[in-house]
């Protein structure tokens, strides 16, 4: 993990069950958002520049499920 990554505000994403399923956690940088597993705080965390994080989400649709 890198250093900043323990300073960042984390937020679970609101379609995540209680029951600690599958789960992402999010948080915001200064140019994008940074993106991990719940129940893997110290595995490895993905990096999205803002256009690409718009891209991703836009291409979930409102359902917020991947197509296909």
């Amino acid at each position: 993990m890198r250093p900043d990554e323990n300073t960042l505000t984390w937020q679970k994403s609101s379609r995540s069950g209680g029951e600690g399923g599958n789960c992402v956690e999010v948080a915001r940088l200064t140019a994008g958002v940074a993106v991990r597993d719940s129940k893997d705080t110290d595995g490895p965390v993905l990096r999205f520049v803002s256009t690409d994080w718009v891209a991703f989400l836009t291409a979930l649709g409102s359902d917020g499920r991947v197509p296909g």
